[in-house]
């Protein structure tokens, strides 16, 4: 008996935290999927019923709309269809208005943009659109017709902040005083574009107008063209040098445009010529081989070359809308310094930059001073792992390397009289100094600009190296193949300060110089791994990973 009541108090007591979770549990209210109406013109009656559902459901939700994508602002989308008393706005009796045309075509050539269609509803849109025009009652479909609305006005919200600000989260050099758009401002160019039956101009204009942007988006264009009807097989990644992967190569190259065996006997020559044509195309070092590195680019897809393109663009979304007069810019992958001077590129110049494991930083700063002739203090980490093994083991390594020791004090110590065993990166009392020479590893000049990585511009001792196709060869700090053509246009406007031959005196005599720039120039260290070039894509190595962790944060 007493086991008996025990099973009945322990079932209801279940039963009863069976209840509170269910009088705990909130209930959502699912909008109604289908709601076909007798009279198409009935259907803005209906509409505004499914809209406020849509938008209960919004909020109950907690942002999540039909299409199980998260809504860009749901506050803004809120006090949008509030403003408007809940009414359809991106159509009328069942026939969407012009407005709507305009922006499913901007979503659906988002990449033109260097957008994923799929990030604005694009699918569920797409298949709304279909099912429209091929069913005649279903554009009796309230219900449906709400959807698209709120989905409508979410795409563009977001396309709106995503054009401006990118699609990238903001990071550590973004240069844009605001991240964002308040709702506000969302409501309003939302409100205006509907008005005016301008939602592709309105969204256009907050596109950024550099160059460099322009230049990406024209390439897209390009290269889509180029490539939009092209399909070509994978190959495997495993290099073998037998006539089945060759001719596996052959078809890929034919597939792709880059080789045209009509009325050729397929031989190695032949194929050699196909391949540097595709290693040209991409930036790939011209050895007409097909090594792992070019195997994985003949690998890639169109859709995977526009998005490489699709980030730097977002890259440049980062900049402010207005770049400086003059500024210098140094593309990392690029291994190139420009010079730019109201739009235009004044000189450039190779540069070496950063190895991947001492990258050169990404910052904005600017040119303060460059000096002549300068000393070399060789930083603390190049110090421990590569120096201090060396002369532990043969103290005559400074000398050959032209470096001395200073104390504290600034006294130069010789260095037979320290115990350089007893010396470590806990205990390091002095620094040491490369003299000023043609064999100093900064070579004749450095240009310095303030930066908390104590990174800078400079010449070499090496220039060979910059011959080489893939320069991240540094400790950090970027050489400058035409540091002198540099050194002559940041001095060119101070007639006061220098006269035209003044660096090339001072060069002839060897004379230690530190030369201060009257007007700072602002100077941007940046990563694009693609750049527009006379309507083409030119694309880079991501020589840090960079464009492989943004595409991750971006879905790309």
């Amino acid at each position: 008996m007493k086991n008996k009541i025990f099973i009945i108090s322990l079932l209801c007591g279940s039963g009863m935290c069976l209840l509170l979770a269910c009088g705990n549990k909130k209930k959502h209210t699912a909008p109604k999927q289908k709601q076909i109406v007798a009279n198409i013109r009935q259907v803005d009656e209906v509409i505004t019923d499914n809209i406020t559902e849509r938008l209960s459901a919004l909020k109950d939700n907690e942002g999540q709309l039909e299409d199980s994508l998260q809504a860009f602002r749901s506050t803004a989308i809120q006090d949008f269809y509030e403003q408007s008393k809940h009414t359809g706005q991106w159509s009328r009796d069942g026939v969407a208005n012009p407005a709507a045309d305009s922006m499913l075509n901007m979503i659906q050539h988002a990449e033109d943009v260097g957008l994923l269609p799929a990030q604005y509803h694009e699918p569920a849109l797409t298949a709304a659109w279909q099912q429209m025009s091929n069913d005649a009652t279903t554009k009796k479909d309230a219900a449906l017709w709400a959807k698209v609305d709120i989905l409508m006005t979410d795409a563009f919200m977001r396309m709106a902040s995503d054009l401006h600000f990118g699609a990238a989260p903001r990071d550590s050099i973004t240069l844009k005083a605001d991240s964002l758009y308040t709702d506000k401002v969302l409501i309003t160019k939302l409100q205006q574009a509907l008005q005016e039956k301008n939602v592709t101009n309105i969204l256009h204009e907050l596109e950024p107008t550099h160059e460099g942007y322009i230049a990406l988006k024209e390439g897209i264009q390009t290269f889509k063209s180029k490539y939009n009807h092209h399909h070509w097989d994978t190959l495997p990644l495993n290099y073998t040098d037998t006539a089945a992967f060759k001719q596996l190569v052959m078809n890929r190259l034919v597939q792709s445009g880059h080789l045209d065996t009509t009325g050729h006997a397929t031989d190695t020559t032949i194929l050699k010529s196909g391949i540097k044509a595709f290693q040209k195309e991409f930036n790939i070092y011209q050895d007409g081989v097909a090594g792992k590195r070019t195997v994985i680019a003949l690998n890639r897809s169109m859709h995977d070359w526009i998005m490489q393109a699709a980030v730097n663009m977002d890259r440049w979304r980062k900049l402010p809308d207005t770049l400086p007069a003059r500024y210098i810019m140094v593309n990392l992958p690029g291994y190139m310094l420009r010079v730019v001077d109201s739009g235009e590129v004044m000189m450039e110049s190779r540069v070496i930059v950063g190895a991947p494991h001492t990258r050169t930083p990404l910052l904005n700063s600017y040119m303060t001073n460059f000096m002549l002739y300068p000393y070399w203090r060789v930083p603390y980490s190049i110090v421990f792992k590569e120096m201090l093994p060396a002369i532990r083991k043969n103290v005559g390594y400074l000398a050959s390397k032209n470096l001395e020791v200073i104390d504290k004090d600034g006294n130069t110590v010789d260095p037979l009289t320290i115990d350089w065993t007893k010396l470590s990166k806990g205990h390091f009392p002095y620094v040491l100094r490369q003299m000023d020479g043609i064999d100093n590893s900064l070579g004749i000049m450095k240009f310095n600009f303030r930066n908390k990585f104590s990174v800078y511009l400079h010449d070499t001792n090496n220039r060979g190296l910059f011959k080489n196709s893939m320069r991240a060869m540094s400790h950090g700090c970027v050489r400058v193949q035409q540091w002198d053509s540099l050194a002559h246009y940041l001095v060119r406007t101070d007639s006061t300060g220098h006269k035209g031959d003044s660096i090339s005196v001072w060069l002839a005599r060897e004379e230690k110089k530190q030369v201060d720039l009257p007007q700072h120039i602002p100077i941007y260290l940046r990563y694009f791994t693609a750049e527009g070039q006379h309507g083409t894509l030119v694309f880079y190595d991501d020589i840090y990973g960079e464009d492989k962790v943004l595409r991750k944060k971006m879905k790309y």
